[in-house]
């Protein structure tokens, strides 16, 4: 497949050889250890659904001099003087979320999107209050009740899920749920959700109970903006977000809410949960988020989508069993069970193929499946050809053969020696 005008922009030289060398003089233990990771990204797939490539602009946005400014507060009111470019950065970085996602306030300073959804909590819910979630075991987030999350220990969670039969949400249980427990707050979103959350369902039952609406939308923002998923802006009183995955920007997070909630937020997030900015990731939002606004990028979504579902049809035509029986966006969970292996022991074969992915929950049993997106390697510029083929090394690797992962494994390099992520 010819590479996307998205994907050809990530694979320009990069200019970051003259820094490398420079560390390489005073530091060779750390530089051994970036050019290894280096190596490692290209050297093998990458399907982690929570990965991607940013661009050569991103990574000079997190190694520029903002990393060296202290800029704790707003623009125009911070704590710290010498503020005016870090005003600046932050100034644009806020223009362009709202203006990409159709939103009236946009929060760029969550360091996480665990960060974001602290922050929605702490403007909208007092410790002790009762929020509907998805059940961690159906696909929640550890933000979403976990009791080893700090979201477990101060507020009340009531779980929903799936249905057992066909994977999708049972928006009927959510809805008898709420009427039960009247919730403060109801939570949309999830970490293995392959499919496009309805929005407009989960804002009616909210209404139904008075509770306020919040979005965890940290997986499809990035579909979001390319114009290949439904947007939670127009629904949720808070979207919370974060900036890499597909949305293919710097590890951080952010917050989308109406005007009258604007000062709560910010507020939530700074002073409450966070103290000083990290100007320089702030700085990589701002260039990632313009990317994002171009007509490249819808094109790069389209194909994402694209890939996942061809994926997701070549694993279940290897037998595979795929939950939802497909997939809406670029995530795609699978039970492995069928060709006798568990997540757990289909991960490890797979890894030591040099095919990297996570496992997740299954919502029905003990048994854990395995977790993956097209987000990375359609960054590199791979197509559905290339989907039939990782389809086909899965299948290889996860045979019970010692041979089986050598030989995977030197598919696997000549394939991803093709589309290298970065050149020069």
């Amino acid at each position: 497949m010819p590479v996307t005008a998205a994907a050809a922009d990530l694979r320009e030289p990069n200019a970051h050889g003259a820094d490398a060398d420079v560390l390489r003089r005073q530091d060779p233990e750390i530089a051994d250890v970036l050019a290894g990771e280096g190596r490692r990204q290209a050297d093998s797939l990458q399907l982690i659904a929570a990965e991607n490539f940013v661009s050569p602009a991103v990574l000079a946005a997190l190694g520029s001099p903002l990393a060296n400014k202290y800029a704790e507060g707003y623009p125009g009111a911070r704590y710290h003087g010498g503020c005016e470019y870090a005003d600046a950065a932050e100034r644009i970085a806020v223009q362009r979320a709202t203006a990409l996602f159709g939103a009236e306030h946009a929060n760029v300073q969550a360091h996480s999107g665990s960060s974001a959804v602290l922050a929605a909590y702490a403007a909208l819910l007092r410790p002790g209050d009762t929020v509907l979630a998805m059940g961690l075991a159906h696909g929640g987030h550890l933000t979403h009740g976990s009791p080893a999350n700090f979201s477990g220990r101060w507020f009340d969670f009531v779980p929903y899920g799936v249905d057992a039969e066909s994977g999708l949400i049972d928006h009927e249980q959510v809805r008898v749920l709420a009427h039960e427990h009247r919730p403060k707050a109801i939570v949309c979103g999830s970490i293995s959700y392959p499919r496009h959350i309805d929005y407009a369902a989960f804002r009616e039952i909210a209404d139904e109970v008075g509770a306020c609406l919040i979005a965890d939308a940290a997986h499809p923002m990035g579909l979001v903006a390319g114009g290949s998923a439904p947007s939670p802006v127009p629904y949720a009183d808070v979207v919370c977000a974060t900036t890499h995955k597909v949305l293919r920007g710097p590890r951080g997070g952010m917050l989308l809410c109406g005007g009258e909630l604007a000062e709560r937020i910010d507020r939530a997030v700074s002073p409450f949960t966070q103290g000083g900015a990290q100007m320089h990731t702030i700085a990589a939002k701002a260039v990632a988020l313009g990317e994002a606004a171009s007509p490249g990028f819808a094109a790069y979504t389209r194909q994402v989508v694209a890939n996942a579902r061809a994926l997701a049809a070549a694993l279940a035509r290897a037998g595979l069993l795929i939950t939802t029986g497909g997939t809406d966006t670029h995530l795609i969970t699978a039970d492995p069970a069928p060709l006798g292996v568990d997540g757990r022991t289909a991960r490890a074969r797979l890894a030591a193929a040099g095919i990297v992915l996570d496992t997740c929950a299954l919502p029905y049993g003990d048994g854990r499946g395995i977790r993956l997106g097209t987000a990375a390697v359609t960054t590199q510029g791979m197509g559905a050809a290339d989907m039939e083929r990782i389809a086909a090394l899965f299948t290889a690797a996860l045979r019970d053969d010692p041979d089986a992962a050598g030989k995977a494994r030197a598919e696997v390099r000549e394939l991803v020696g093709r589309y290298p992520p970065y050149r020069g």
